[in-house]
């Protein structure tokens, strides 16, 4: 059998910018990218903190260490700058997989910098 676990999240990064004009997608500093692990074109599910909008959406790379948490096209009807999201990968797992089950969470401050990289939900 295979479970949909957590892969990797990105906890309580700062909304930089919601650019409705562009095709869709969110931008996130290759930085927490690389850390994390999440790909450029990965689904990803974002969990808006401030307003309990969770939506789906595509990771599209920004500038490294430019610390951008921007969400694109229609996505950004769905946040205000300023707002705190967390941003969830998913990946399926088989049951011998689970015993090594080791999703990456980062941590971030205020101001988008890498704080700390867990290996634990």
């Amino acid at each position: 059998m295979q479970r949909e676990m957590m892969a990797a999240k990105i906890h309580r990064a700062t909304v930089t910018d919601a650019n409705l004009n562009y095709i869709g997608s969110i931008t996130i500093d290759e930085n927490l990218l690389e850390a994390s692990g999440i790909l450029v074109g990965q689904k990803v599910e974002i969990l808006n903190i401030n307003n309990g909008e969770r939506f789906d959406t595509y990771v599209i790379k920004g500038e490294r260490h430019g610390r951008e948490i921007c969400l694109n096209g229609a996505a950004a009807r769905k946040v205000q700058v300023g707002d705190k999201v967390i941003i969830v990968a998913y990946g399926l797992y088989g049951n011998d997989e689970l015993e090594r089950y080791r999703p990456t969470v980062v941590m971030v401050d205020e101001n988008n910098n890498l704080t700390q990289v867990l290996h634990e939900i």
